[in-house]
């Protein structure tokens, strides 16, 4: 998005990679990446351990380095859930039991402080939101778009798998009419710098640009139907299942998260 924030992960840069770039991981089957997805996100909801968490980081970050993709994009597009991660897991920090880090803060509520259990929850709770995030970029900017839309077919029911693909097309034609409105806006002398200095300004472009949207999308279903759309998308193509060394990896990845809730979350296996 060269109008737009830098912040928002661009769907014309992700569906550019997916398409035009070569890297291991674009060769990958698709199966064998949404089955790693499923247990990265297993793994993420069963692991209660800081250092396991960020070991897993930490791996997500170097295939997401090997697959050949820019880690400064990467830097921006954490804003988004680091956002989340602050406004849920900043409070939790505070209100943990434990030793306080340094000294205590005083409020008129009280003195509070961050303890070395507050620190670990937030940290923990940062490692599962990147992680997760981390590598759902990785996959989509590794996938071709006909192989997500098959996928999205095949794993979706109807009518989820037609919202999806529309809201997927329709994502560029209102990235286009948000950035015309940005464009015209900076023209005419106004500044977008400040958010509460220019709420008006940003109030009168989402406005304008959800009333383009509902235009845009009457016409859109008129021309559809009339090139005779019943509510399914045809989609030409096929993804295969994985060969024997992926499935393999994704069994494996699968056992060793159920093995590691048993050994050390749960304790029901000793070894």
């Amino acid at each position: 998005m060269t109008t737009l924030s830098n912040h928002v992960p661009d769907p014309r840069l992700i569906t550019a990679y997916a398409e035009h770039r070569e890297g291991p991981l674009h060769r990958v089957n698709p199966w064998t990446k949404v089955g790693v997805v499923g247990a990265l996100v297993l793994a993420v909801t069963v692991v209660d351990s800081l250092a396991v968490l960020a070991g897993l980081y930490a791996a997500t970050l170097a295939v997401y380095g090997i697959s050949g993709l820019p880690y400064g994009r990467l830097v921006y597009w954490y804003t988004l859930p680091l956002l989340f991660v602050v406004s849920v897991a900043g409070p939790l920090a505070f209100l943990e039991p434990g030793v306080p880090i340094g000294g205590a803060l005083a409020t008129p509520v009280g003195e509070l402080s961050v303890t070395w259990a507050g620190a670990s929850l937030f940290g923990e709770l940062t490692c599962r939101s990147l992680t997760v995030a981390t590598f759902a970029l990785t996959t989509t900017m590794t996938t071709r778009y006909a192989d997500i839309a098959y996928l999205l077919g095949r794993l979706l029911p109807r009518p989820v798998d037609q919202v999806a693909l529309l809201t997927y097309r329709f994502t560029f034609v209102m990235i286009e009419t948000l950035e015309d409105l940005v464009k015209g806006v900076l023209a005419r002398g106004a500044s977008l710098s400040e958010f509460w200095a220019n709420r008006r300004t940003y109030a009168r472009i989402l406005g304008m640009t959800l009333l383009t949207a509902i235009e845009r999308s009457e016409r859109l279903v008129k021309s559809m139907e009339a090139r005779g759309y019943d509510g399914d998308i045809t989609l030409y193509g096929d993804v295969p299942r994985p060969p024997p060394r992926e499935l393999f990896v994704v069994v494996a990845c699968y056992a060793g998260v159920v093995l590691y809730g048993l050994v050390a979350v749960y304790g029901v296996v000793q070894l």
